[in-house]
C-alpha cells in the first residue's frame, strides 16, 4: 500500500562542499531549513567559509575531511556525519575530478582515480544513506551531481565521460529500487558553470560571453543549488529517477558548442 513519507530528518549531507556547487548546495540546504554536514579535500579554509556560511544561515554544520579515492573506507564518513547530526534526511553526491587527456594517453592510474572519485565514491556513500533511510524509516532524498557529460560526450574527457555516464544510470536503477521506501533519486546535470573546476573561481558569469550557449553565459553555481534545494524538498515527493540538466541550452546545441566563436548559428537563413 502507499504510505506517506513527509517525516525524513532535516539534515542534509553534501560531499565535496569546500568551493563551487557543493558550497552553493550546503547554503541553499541551510537557507532551506536544514542542517548540513560537509566533506572536503585539499581546501580546508574553503570548507571553514561553507560552515560559517551554513551556521550564518542558523543552520548546525559538521565538517569531515575526506579523500575518496581511498575506498571503501573513506564512504563511512556518511555515518560519522549522520551520527554527528543525528539524523539523515537528504545526500548530495556533489564531490567530483575530472581529467583532460586524450583517450589513448589515459593511464590506468588516472582512470581509476577518476571512476574512483565520480562514480565509487557515490555509490559506496549512497548505500551508506540509504541504508539509514530505510531503517528510520521517514524516506529520504538522494541527488548526485552528474554533467552535461551524462548524456554528451566531448574530446578529452573520456573517463570523466564514463564515471557521469554511470552515476546517472546509477541514480535510475537506485530510484527504481528505493521508491517504495520513500526514498527519491535524482540527479542534476550542470553544463559550464563558473567554479574553480572550469578555472573560474572568482569569475561573475553574468560578465561571460558563450555564443555556443542558447543562455549566451555559463552558469552559477547558485543556479546548480537552487534545483538541489527543489529536489531535497518535501514538495518533491512524486519526482524520482530523472536527471535535471542545468545548462543554459548547452545540450540542446552539444557539448562542444562552449567553443563556437559567435553567434552566427542564431540566424535562421534561407533553404534550412
Amino acid at each position: 500500500m502507499p504510505q506517506r513519507y513527509e517525516d525524513y530528518d532535516r539534515v542534509a549531507i553534501v560531499t565535496g562542499a569546500d568551493s563551487g556547487i557543493g558550497k552553493a548546495c550546503a547554503v541553499a540546504l541551510a537557507e532551506a531549513g536544514y542542517d548540513v554536514g560537509i566533506t572536503w579535500y585539499g581546501d580546508a579554509d574553503g570548507a571553514e567559509r561553507t560552515a560559517t556560511e551554513v551556521r550564518t544561515a542558523g543552520r548546525r554544520c559538521e565538517v569531515a575531511e575526506v579523500d575518496l579515492r581511498r575506498l571503501p573506507d573513506a564512504a563511512a564518513v556518511v555515518d560519522d556525519l549522520a551520527d554527528r547530526l543525528g539524523g539523515l534526511g537528504v545526500l548530495v553526491n556533489n564531490a567530483g575530478t575530472g581529467l583532460s587527456e586524450p583517450f589513448v594517453d589515459v593511464t590506468w592510474e588516472q582512470w581509476r582515480e577518476v571512476l574512483a572519485v565520480d562514480l565509487d565514491g557515490p555509490f559506496l556513500c549512497s548505500q551508506r544513506a540509504a541504508r539509514r533511510m530505510r531503517a528510520a524509516g521517514r524516506g529520504g532524498r538522494i541527488i548526485s551531481i552528474t554533467s552535461v557529460h551524462e548524456r554528451a560526450p566531448r574530446v578529452g574527457l573520456s573517463a570523466y565521460c564514463a564515471a557521469k555516464g554511470g552515476l546517472g544510470m546509477l541514480t535510475r536503477a537506485m530510484a527504481q529500487e528505493l521508491a517504495a521506501d520513500g526514498i527519491t533519486v535524482n540527479a542534476v546535470a550542470p553544463g559550464e558553470i563558473a567554479t574553480p573546476m572550469t578555472g573560474q573561481e572568482d569569475v561573475d558569469p553574468f560578465t561571460e560571453e558563450r555564443p555556443g550557449v542558447p543562455v549566451g553565459r555559463p552558469g552559477d553555481a547558485r543556479e546548480v543549488a537552487a534545483v538541489v534545494a527543489m529536489l531535497a524538498s518535501p514538495a518533491a515527493a512524486y519526482v524520482t529517477g530523472v536527471s535535471w540538466p542545468v545548462d543554459g541550452g548547452m545540450l540542446l546545441m552539444g557539448p562542444q558548442a562552449s567553443d563556437l566563436p559567435s553567434d552566427s548559428w542564431r540566424t535562421v537563413r534561407a533553404g534550412q
